[in-house]
């Protein structure tokens, strides 16, 4: 595999960064994944939007643009001879003291990981309620940083089957998220998922399903919500920027959604039509999809 690592693409087995980066010494640092499709990039203005803002929020100055980004990830599908991908794009503060900091980071660490993915994903899992809760965010809200330990600590509960999506509760009892996904879940022909305030990440996919929501004409309700809410639903999916949209078979064994369930099937179909497209903008016939 060959990755990026600051202005290089080296093979992994060269990749280096120093001992004292602040991303490896106190987690400081965020990551967007997302897929290429044919050489495209889906959603990347959205990705790098919420990179952007985060890197914001953490004093950690990065200056790429839409265009090295995009030559960036031209070179890596070319050395690695792939057309579609996982990316993984990694900014982290960079070089700093022994001890916390209070200036800027101004010459962050950035490393972009790409890694072919299987011809065939599964569209259907199994939820299973988390003993684990979901932890607050560290700042005002849930970034998608390298603290990972709470989402690490939820996969060693369900174990390595990729058939299962372990789900969040906040210490409170409300439906929060996936391990790696976002919830939502249907009922008397509207859409639920939990709001941002339990603590969850704004996935670019979710807020993606969310406009196909709106102009679909289907409610969308955000809240906060108990696990009986998700049992009572009529079908039930879970996002995120790789596995898309996947559909629930059931939850805890509490509930028999069917695979192929009305609503994501739809969103599956649109999101396939527009996944090659090179920009955020959302166009849909109502007509075409109902």
């Amino acid at each position: 595999m060959y990755i990026y690592v600051n202005g290089e693409i080296v093979s992994s087995k060269d990749a280096k960064i120093s001992v004292f980066d602040h991303g490896f010494m106190y987690g400081l640092g965020v990551f967007e994944t997302f897929r290429i499709y044919e050489g495209h990039p889906f959603l990347m203005d959205d990705h790098f939007h919420r990179l952007r803002q985060s890197l914001q929020q953490l004093s950690i100055n990065w200056v790429y643009n839409k265009e090295e980004i995009s030559f960036i990830l031209k070179q890596l599908l070319e050395k690695n001879n792939i057309s579609n991908a996982y990316v993984r794009w990694n900014v982290s503060a960079g070089v700093g003291p022994l001890g916390l900091q209070v200036e800027p980071y101004e010459k962050p660490s950035t490393i972009v990981y790409v890694k072919p993915l299987p011809e065939t994903l599964s569209y259907s899992k199994r939820g299973v309620l988390l003993k684990t809760k979901r932890n607050t965010p560290e700042g005002n809200e849930r970034l998608k940083s390298h603290h990972y330990l709470n989402n690490i600590i939820g996969k060693k509960e369900v174990g390595s089957d990729i058939e299962i999506e372990g789900i969040f509760l906040t210490e409170e009892g409300f439906l929060a998220e996936g391990i790696v996904s976002n919830l939502f879940w249907v009922k008397h022909n509207v859409v639920y998922t939990p709001a941002i305030k339990t603590g969850i990440l704004n996935g670019v996919t979710r807020q993606f399903v969310m406009s196909l929501l709106k102009q679909l004409g289907i409610k969308c309700r955000e809240g906060f919500f108990r696990k009986s809410d998700l049992y009572e639903a009529e079908e039930a999916f879970v996002t995120n920027s790789i596995q898309e949209i996947v559909s629930l078979r059931d939850v805890d064994g509490r509930t028999s959604f069917h695979p192929d369930t009305p609503l994501a099937t739809k969103l599956r179909k649109i999101y396939h039509l527009l996944r090659t497209q090179l920009s955020s903008r959302i166009e849909i016939s109502k007509k075409e999809f109902s």
